[in-house]
């Protein structure tokens, strides 16, 4: 079979084959541990579930326009100017099968062939990917301090004459860190400067700890929504627990969301119509469930830290939000595709290659998971790794005892 040039360099998505080797290791009944999930374990917001339930008892459930019904983007302005404090038309928004279609309809937009696209190492597995379908190129900017934080001077340095857009995720998938609001508006001052788009993927942005606030770009941003080219991404997947619903949106210049929702409509025709309803009864609805998964989320990130700090040779830095944090193991072992392999294979831990992120040595680790989970994953990593632990341990109702001891 003859595959395609684009169809040969894609990589699968690694989080996403994680996942279905867990479930089916679950379903040989092994006992699984799944530190490298990207999803809350709460419940779906009960108004979503009856917004969602109304329309599909109806009967009605037709095409929609490709760039959202009305309801959902009404939610979407209103939430726009709550959280972010400017005021949007249903023309600056489009509703798009999760925050992944968006951000992949958005560069599909503005990419034309060798156009580059520069993010900052770690960053979330799709990005590289997401670039190279849209014709562009990635290129990822490693903090030269080892460090998970970028600074503008090596930004600014890697702009040249293909540059046509930068990605920040604030806070981040892998490393939960928060870039300052100093950083952030330094960037905005930047892609404004040199006439770039600037795709903020907010995913997170109402997920942080420790009594920060989430940071909002549009703080620094002086130009009018119509002539500026920064792009905001939200969804209702990570805050509100509905990551099978698939819908998130952009807020832009009307000329680019326009050029999306064209996209969108030759890909999808729409996000599915029961999730649209169903984001806006989450968004219209009730809001304390997201502040009792970030409570939750906090308790867990504090949990983990004490784990991690525990476990000698492993540095991490502690995650400001999201609900994962990005250790480095280099120390016990620097390719970490080899790691995470044995780790699944030894204690049934999954985890995510560090490599898929920018950065070797790393393992991302999610605490989205119960508190048990987490301490039992833990526990596992330290045993197959630390000749300091224990030589016993109990997975499931087996008893390991180290070979190597």
């Amino acid at each position: 079979m003859s595959l395609s040039q684009m169809a040969r360099s894609i990589h699968e998505s690694v989080t996403l084959k994680l996942n279905q080797t867990a479930a089916l290791l679950r379903e040989k009944g092994e006992p699984v541990i799944h530190l490298g999930g990207g999803e809350p374990k709460s419940k779906t917001p009960i108004d979503a579930i009856i917004a969602c339930t109304g329309v599909l008892n109806s009967g009605d459930i037709k095409y929609t326009p490709p760039d959202g019904i009305p309801a959902l983007k009404k939610a979407i302005i209103r939430y726009t100017e709550e959280h972010y404090g400017r005021q949007v038309r249903p023309e600056n928004v489009v509703a798009s099968c999760g925050a992944k279609q968006a951000i992949m309809a958005a560069l599909i937009a503005i990419l034309d062939p060798k156009d580059e696209v520069i993010f900052p190492a770690p960053y979330w597995v799709s990005y590289p990917e997401m670039v190279k379908l849209a014709g562009g190129v990635p290129v990822p900017i490693v903090p030269e301090d080892g460090s998970f934080y970028p600074t503008l001077r090596e930004i600014e340095d890697a702009v040249g004459s293909y540059t046509k857009a930068i990605i920040l995720n604030s806070p981040n998938n892998p490393s939960g860190v928060m870039y300052s609001r100093d950083f952030i508006g330094q960037v905005v001052e930047l892609a404004a400067r040199k006439s770039l788009y600037l795709i903020m993927d907010d995913t997170y942005n109402r997920l942080v700890f420790d009594g920060r606030a989430p940071i909002n770009c549009y703080d620094f941003s002086t130009e009018d929504l119509e002539q500026s080219k920064l792009l905001v991404i939200n969804c209702v997947s990570k805050m509100y627990a509905m990551t099978g619903f698939r819908i998130g949106w952009a807020v832009g210049s009307r000329e680019l969301v326009q050029a999306m929702a064209t996209i969108q409509s030759q890909q999808t025709s729409g996000p599915a119509t029961p999730s649209q309803w169903a984001a806006v009864g989450a968004l219209n609805g009730i809001q304390n469930s997201i502040e009792a998964l970030r409570l939750t989320l906090e308790n867990n990130r504090n949990i983990l830290m004490d784990q991690l700090n525990a476990f000698p040779g492993v540095h991490v830095t502690r995650p400001d939000g999201a609900f994962y944090c990005f250790p480095d193991f280099s120390n016990y072992e620097k390719n970490t595709q080899k790691l995470s392999e044995f780790l699944l294979q030894k204690v049934r831990v999954v985890t995510v290659p560090g490599r898929e992120f920018g950065m070797e040595g790393h393992l991302r680790l999610s605490f989205c998971g119960t508190a048990k989970e987490i301490t039992q994953g833990v526990e596992r990593i330290r045993w197959a790794l630390d000749p300091t632990a224990p030589n016993e341990l109990y997975l499931g109702d087996r008893r390991l005892v180290r070979d190597w001891m």
